[in-house]
């Protein structure tokens, strides 16, 4: 067929594009290498709109074992001779169009780059974004994505150990669906995901290649419209229990010394990892696609090329161990083939039965080598003006506060998502310990040493929306926060960043803001961004997504027995506010929710004021001072204070000490820094001691159960769990309304 630039703008080149190949090549490519092109040059693959800001993030530490972007997900010391290796990733588009499989293989993929680097993954998390829950769509992707991911962990055997869930109208029609794993490895054992040694053989290993999934990369750089459930085929199919053999044999394999390098066929499959897998070597191979093992009969070239099924690995073998490799192989009952050779050339040759299908140079392929990249125009969103005009006096402060709260504690972004966390298996491994003790961040402890992780994904999306560069470093915080409330040390960030169309001047100014005040968080808290995702295009006819740059941040306990845990211990214990009280009602679920505002400004925060907070509390529990500690997010002061009482059925008697600021926003606001403490009586004068000039003040003490607020009874902490808990079981079964109003 003839090449033309019509064929590559149906494959999602642009003309530009099309005459930078034929420049590269000195010639037309023919169609199989066309397909190539598309799929590595597709922004999932290339990040040719964003690599340029990505590389301003901070991407250097004294615990870096590898460079950011080096290799398939971040490696990080965590001393003792063992490593941590994590990565969060999307996989949108796909479950927009089928949720159980385009969740289920975005969980799959996630934990192959880890297990591809030689760690076994110990832990997942996710971050979730939906449209309104009472939407009947909504409430078809929810179950769908739930489904799939407690499907393909729980077969896995890889525990869900954390997470977030948030519900937006612009989330209707491009749900987010992110997913982290965190791996642990022993020094030493780490696989590079480079090809090297001329004459070593290339196999192929794990599932068989279909036609699922063709093309998925470049589905996922361009928007989500009417047409895109036409494109269904590029949802790939993932298979947990074929996963779980191949992680066995993978690091089986490497414990034999015959493998010298692998990388997962995720995003465009055999042309992606052998094209990376070769520039990163500086090396070429000659592959037989012909001995690739297939599911379906009289598969083309490209098809091959570009088929992103599941469950497969490319592996770069040393000479003269092929043997122990098909070996273990077999014994896993794996699909194992050697398909060509690592060759001296920086070519790849793709051969299907003896007949040059496709040659290229590897380099002019990939992200670092020949693939383009672009500075987009940006320029301030026009909402911004609507944020600008926000008058917080215009919004009356409540009569009923308690009214008030009883609604925010049925918001369903503040609710329990306990009918979705319990289709997870979270306990799987027995090393998660936040089950029964709960803590502001996931805590997996490392077996076979003393050692225990801090995991968590964080990111308010509407502050981030509000203002992009506070809002980024807001979610940075938060992370860190969470892990540092937990006992925890934090290391390091990987991110998602959900971005709408780059081509849009308005998200682009998001995306570039973003990015600006992710890197200054990451400077502040000394966590580099190890590595991560950009997904662009998170947008439909309705327009954008809200920015979501998704942080997914790692900490370390070095005695698992420091770990502190958010819920209050016994009546009689102390309750302090450590942090500014604030009236500031600005991006908080009670504005937006209960008064329907959509544009207000980001809520207070201060870099340098968080970063002192941190410190002061990471003191207070090094000095055993405190018994709890849960910092403010979504729903303010008043959810805080309840979701410490609920583990226990405990109490509050509090009062606000400052009645010069709005009740509403003492409450409810979600003005970021301040963090919930309860303390023993007896160890008020060293908890004041420790906390020496920072800012703090005492709200009351914990009791056996009632909620008193302001010298009020609110009622029982039983009733308020109830509410919190059925909450989104009721939008989600309406028709159980009357058996859940039944209070046991």
């Amino acid at each position: 067929m003839e090449i033309t630039v019509k064929t590559a703008e149906q494959l999602r080149l642009t003309a530009e594009e099309f005459e930078l190949i034929k420049q590269k090549l000195g010639r037309t490519p023919n169609f199989n290498e066309l397909c190539a092109f598309s799929a590595m040059w597709s922004e999932h693959c290339s990040y040719k709109n964003s690599i340029k800001w990505i590389k301003t993030l901070p991407r250097e530490g004294a615990r870096m074992l590898v460079a950011a972007g080096e290799e398939n997900a971040g490696l990080m010391d965590i001393g003792d001779g063992f490593g941590v290796v994590f990565k969060i990733e999307s996989h949108n588009h796909p479950s927009a169009i089928e949720p159980f499989q385009g969740a289920a293989t975005g969980v799959g993929g996630i934990h192959r780059d880890i297990f591809t680097m030689g760690a076994r993954p110990i832990a997942a998390l996710n971050s979730l974004r939906f449209g309104k829950l009472n939407e009947a769509k909504t409430q078809h992707l929810l179950s769908g994505v739930v489904h799939g991911i407690g499907h393909y962990g729980n077969c896995f055997g890889v525990p869900t150990v954390g997470g977030e869930v948030y519900f937006e109208q612009c989330y209707h029609t491009n749900p987010l669906v992110n997913a982290m794993s965190v791996g642990i490895l022993k020094s030493g054992d780490t696989i590079s995901a480079t090809a090297a040694g001329v004459g070593n053989h290339v196999f192929f290993v794990g599932s068989a290649t279909g036609k699922d999934g063709i093309g998925g990369a470049s589905f996922a750089s361009a928007d989500i419209t009417n047409e895109s459930a036409g494109e269904l085929p590029a949802v790939q199919v993932g298979d947990p229990f074929q996963e779980k053999k191949l992680l066995e044999a993978c690091l089986e394999v490497i414990k034999t010394g015959a493998v010298s390098g692998m990388q997962d066929m995720g995003a465009a499959g055999i042309i992606c990892s052998t094209a990376e897998m070769s520039a990163k070597g500086e090396v070429g191979m000659k592959i037989h696609l012909d001995k690739v093992p297939t599911r379906q009969q009289n598969m083309k070239a490209w098809e091959l090329l570009l088929s992103e099924s599941q469950e497969r690995m490319l592996m770069v073998v040393k000479k003269g161990q092929e043997e122990e490799v098909l070996r273990i192989f077999e014994k896993w009952d794996l699909p194992c083939a050697d398909i060509g050779e690592v060759t001296e050339d920086g070519i790849l040759q793709f051969y299907m039965n003896g007949e040059l299908e496709a040659e290229l140079p590897a380099y002019e392929l990939v992200l670092g080598g020949g693939a383009p990249q672009y500075e987009r125009k940006f320029q301030e969103p026009a909402y911004f003006q609507k944020i600008r005009q926000f008058n917080p006096e215009a919004i009356q402060v409540p009569d009923d506060l308690k009214e008030v709260a009883e609604k925010i504690v049925t918001i369903p972004n503040i609710a329990s998502k306990r009918s979705i966390y319990v289709q997870y298996d979270s306990m799987v491994g027995a090393a998660n310990t936040s089950t029964n003790e709960p803590a502001d961040a996931a805590v997996v402890m490392i077996k076979g040493t003393n050692k225990a992780l801090a995991i968590t994904t964080d990111c308010n999306s509407r502050y981030v929306f509000a203002d992009p560069f506070k809002g980024t470093m807001i979610a940075v915080a938060e992370a860190a926060r969470n892990i540092v409330c937990s006992g925890g040390l934090p290391l390091g960030v990987t991110n998602c960043l959900n971005f709408g169309n780059p081509y849009d001047p308005e998200v682009y100014y998001q995306f570039v803001e973003a990015i600006k005040g992710m890197g200054e968080a990451c400077r502040k808290f000394n966590t580099p961004v190890t590595g991560g995702n950009v997904s662009f295009y998170n947008q439909s006819p309705e327009g954008p997504v809200y920015p979501t740059p998704t942080i997914g941040m790692v900490g370390l306990l070095d005695r698992v027995r420091d770990k502190m845990t958010l819920d209050f211990k016994a009546p009689g214990d102390v309750i302090f506010l450590i942090g500014k009280s604030s009236g500031d009602i600005n991006s908080s679920e009670y504005l937006h929710k209960v008064h329907g505002v959509e544009h207000s400004p980001a809520p207070h925060f201060d870099l340098d004021e968080e970063h002192a907070l941190q410190q002061k509390i990471a003191e207070l529990i090094k000095n055993k001072v405190i018994e709890s500690a849960h910092d403010i997010s979504e729903g303010g002061l008043f959810i805080t204070l309840l979701e410490s009482c609920f583990n226990r059925e405990l109490g509050v008697d509090v009062v606000a000490s400052d009645y010069n600021i709005r009740k509403d926003g003492f409450w409810f606001g979600e003005a970021q820094s301040r963090v919930v403490v309860s303390v023993k009586s007896t160890k008020a004068a060293s908890f004041k001691k420790v906390i020496g000039d920072h800012p703090y003040e005492e709200l009351g003490e914990v009791t056996t159960g009632s909620i008193e607020i302001d010298g009020m009874n609110w009622g029982d902490i039983k009733d308020w769990k109830y509410k919190y808990d059925t909450a989104i079981e009721k939008f989600l079964h309406p028709e159980l309304e009357n058996a859940l109003n039944l209070v046991p």
